[in-house]
This record gives structure tokens, C-alpha cells and sequence, in this order.
């Protein structure tokens, strides 16, 4: 009997085993499924915030030149029509209003070239 017993404990430990090597196995399975999709994400992060770091340059460096006096002096030209002591300052109409207060040239008609026939016809009617 304690044969019989020691065989079946065996048998028993071992499907224990398998059972907890496979269970093992499936947790190590699913940890790297994880880990692989927590790379993903670091990569596409990493992404994004080198694309927002340019931006972020990009608007830092425009800011800079908004502060600029070449800027704020553009602007008080362009939007507010200021000008410096002595300048005259020439505001032009729109394009359309230019167009119809500008003399219309009449368009002629291209002038063919008389054949030769006609030349000789010209020529002896007179």
C-alpha cells in the first residue's frame, strides 16, 4: 500500500507541477505582452513630446521676435497707420477700384494680312 501511495503522491506532484509550470509560463506570457506594449507607449510618448518640444521652440522663438522693435514697429505702420516725423504716409485703394477708375484701352481686333489675290484685286479695281 504505501507503494501503491507513494506512487499516486508522485503522480500527484508531478500534474502539480506541470499545472503550476504551465500557470507560470502564461504569467510570464502575459508580463512580457505587457512589457512590450508599455515599450509602445514610452516610444509613441517620446514622440510626441520631441514633436511638442519643437513647437514649443518654435512659438518661444516667434514670441521673441513679436517683442522685437522691428515687429512693433511693422505692426504700428500696418495696423494702426502710424508713421515716424516727416514720413507721408500713401494708403492705396483695392485692386477692383484702381481697375474701374483707371482709362479703359478699347481692344482691337487683329488685322489679318491681305492675300495675294486680294493685293491684285486692289490693285487693278483702281
Amino acid at each position: 500500500m504505501k507503494i501503491v501511495n507513494n506512487i499516486i503522491g508522485q503522480k500527484i506532484m508531478f500534474l502539480f507541477s506541470i499545472v503550476l509550470f504551465f500557470v507560470l509560463l502564461s504569467s510570464l506570457y502575459k508580463s512580457w505582452g505587457r512589457i512590450k506594449l508599455g515599450n509602445e507607449l514610452i516610444a509613441k510618448n517620446e514622440e510626441i513630446i520631441n514633436k511638442l518640444q519643437e513647437e514649443n521652440k518654435k512659438l518661444e522663438e516667434q514670441a521673441e521676435f513679436m517683442q522685437s522693435e522691428i515687429f512693433i514697429e511693422r505692426q504700428l505702420r500696418n495696423k494702426l497707420g502710424l508713421a515716424k516725423e516727416g514720413e507721408v504716409i500713401l494708403i492705396l485703394p483695392e485692386a477692383e477700384i484702381v481697375k474701374k477708375l483707371s482709362p479703359q484701352i478699347p481692344k482691337k481686333e487683329p488685322v489679318r494680312p491681305k492675300t495675294n489675290f486680294e493685293k491684285w484685286l486692289k490693285l487693278f479695281e483702281n
